[in-house]
């Protein structure tokens, strides 16, 4: 079945690499994550790909979980997202390929600045999180199958925890949205360092724990398989992939800074 599959996309290839693309294909659909947009970084990235290429993106901007179902469902062209499992699954059942690194950054925790946990200045995740639990400290859950969500279910498995409880609260928002739900209830929340750095300013919430490498958060993007959903554009999206993953867009990653401090960093090739 494999060796069909293969066979049938190096005919898709072969037959896609002949043809010009027409003014429909030159739309791509890119299924991603909130905190890619509530970085800020979309906004960055993606005029010069346009400009240079004439191929305009669609952005839809979602958990990671809901991204690579719309890849499943054949309703996007390329995924862009932060869950090396679910990434790994999605190659291998079929429904994407060609996935490359594209950049990393981290997981902090944040929360009120008098710190009723008491979490300020460790480095254990797992101790972190004990103490919001043993003090039954507020807090503010993704709760929505996101990346940062299924992170969070990792760390509480290490401790062997299922947290339930007036004290803790899934939002089933976006990380923007949690940041503010968590700032306005002085509540500790789980949030990627990108988008911390791009809200920060207008938030009273202060990064609390940070720097334990259980809390390394890297970015992949896959092209839906154009053998199965033979709608998609795949061409175009090859275009975006190679153009974010070359030199030219893996400077813009590394040149996206807020106040000097870098919100990603890129990992798909040596940036000068």
């Amino acid at each position: 079945m494999l060796k069909n599959v293969s066979k049938t996309l190096f005919i898709v290839l072969l037959l896609a690499a002949m043809t010009p693309l027409n003014a429909a294909e030159r739309m791509i659909r890119l299924a991603t994550t909130t905190s890619t947009e509530n970085s800020g970084l979309l906004n960055k990235l993606l005029p010069p790909f346009e400009k240079q290429t004439g191929i305009s993106v669609q952005v839809i901007a979602v958990g990671t979980g809901k991204a690579l179902r719309m890849g499943r469902d054949g309703d996007v062209d390329l995924v862009l997202v932060h869950d090396r499992i679910g990434e790994n699954s999605f190659v291998a059942e079929g429904h994407g390929v060609n996935r490359r690194e594209v950049m990393y950054n981290d997981f902090v925790i944040v929360g009120p600045a008098d710190d009723p946990a008491t979490v300020s200045g460790i480095h254990n995740v797992a101790e972190a999180l004990q103490k919001i639990v043993d003090s039954k400290s507020l807090f503010i859950s993704r709760g929505d199958a996101s990346g940062t969500h299924k992170k969070e279910l990792y760390l509480w498995k290490i401790l062997g925890q299922k947290p339930a409880g007036d004290w803790y609260r899934e939002a089933g928002q976006g990380m923007g949205k949690v940041l503010q739900i968590a700032g306005e209830l002085q509540a500790y929340t789980l949030t990627d360092r990108g988008t911390w750095l791009a809200y920060r300013s207008k938030s009273p919430l202060k990064l609390l724990m940070e720097g334990d490498k259980r809390l390394f958060n890297p970015y992949g993007i896959i092209a839906v398989n154009p053998a199965r959903y033979a709608d998609s554009h795949y061409r175009a999206a090859m275009e975006f992939i190679a153009w974010v993953t070359s030199v030219e867009g893996q400077t813009v990653i590394h040149d996206y800074r807020i106040d000097g401090n870098p919100l990603f960093i890129p990992m798909a090739v040596p940036v000068p």
